[in-house]
């Protein structure tokens, strides 16, 4: 079997991705699509840990800027992350991956709260780590959480699997011109104020030197690919001459 570029990954989905064509809600036949790729992945030996977004349900900023405070309707957005995670976490044990769903909020009755070391030590036994209500403070996005988890983990990288297929001048459904980068740096990222992942988020993972590779979700085996380490989507990292 192809030796795996990296040994231990940190795999953000966004809530939409799951939501497939429909939007809104669970797409479960692309969930047990991502769950199939997850489960090759571990059986290539990759240690997966995995923060999925909950904006197919609840986006706090989007849905209630404006009607309700943020700190509660960033709550809400944490619990609709949780109902990701079990649902991913239903999907994997159907096909036989060991799964554990740990939450920066405390919510023993249905998933175990968030502690580092029982973390790693899950992702050393083989099992898939799922982590649920981002941060477990308002304010922060979940891309936030998934550069937080990854340092904490000692990640390799981070997997940034999303609706669009790598890092662009501009929006590319707007502007026709827009060109792809195969990479980029996270300073020129900044600079460009290239939606990537928020700014927290972007300047975290450089402090922590964690490489982010951004591709498309539309095809799950994409994740295949990234490990294999095949030329797909947009790296961000330092230096992109390395």
């Amino acid at each position: 079997m192809e030796e795996p570029k990296y040994k231990r990954i940190l795999l953000k989905i966004s809530g939409e991705a799951l939501a497939g064509e429909k939007h809104t809600g669970l797409d479960f036949g692309v969930i047990e699509q991502v769950c199939d790729v997850i489960r090759e992945a571990v059986g290539m030996g990759v240690q997966v840990g995995i923060v999925v977004g909950g904006g197919n349900f609840w986006r706090g900023v989007k849905d209630g800027g404006g009607r309700m405070e943020r700190t509660r309707a960033d709550h809400m957005g944490m619990m609709a992350t949780v109902m990701n995670c079990l649902a991913m976490a239903d999907v994997l044990e159907q096909k036989g991956v060991p799964v554990r769903v740990q939450t920066a909020v405390d919510m023993r009755a249905m998933a175990e709260p968030y502690i580092r070391g029982r973390a790693i030590h899950h992702l050393e036994q083989g099992r898939v780590v799922i982590f649920g209500c981002g941060t477990g403070n308002p304010f922060f996005s979940t891309d936030t959480a998934a550069v937080l988890r990854a340092a904490e983990i000692g990640a390799d990288v981070i997997l940034l699997a999303k609706n669009v297929d790598g890092v662009y001048s501009a929006d590319p459904n707007k502007d026709p011109s827009a060109v792809k980068y195969d990479a980029i740096t996270y300073d020129d990222v900044l600079a460009q104020r290239l939606a990537v992942m928020d700014s927290t988020a972007t300047s975290l993972s450089m402090d922590n030197h964690i490489p982010l590779l951004l591709f498309g979700l539309k095809d799950p085996y994409n994740i295949i690919r990234a490990l294999k380490g095949e030329k797909i989507g947009t790296i961000v990292k330092e230096d992109t001459t390395k």
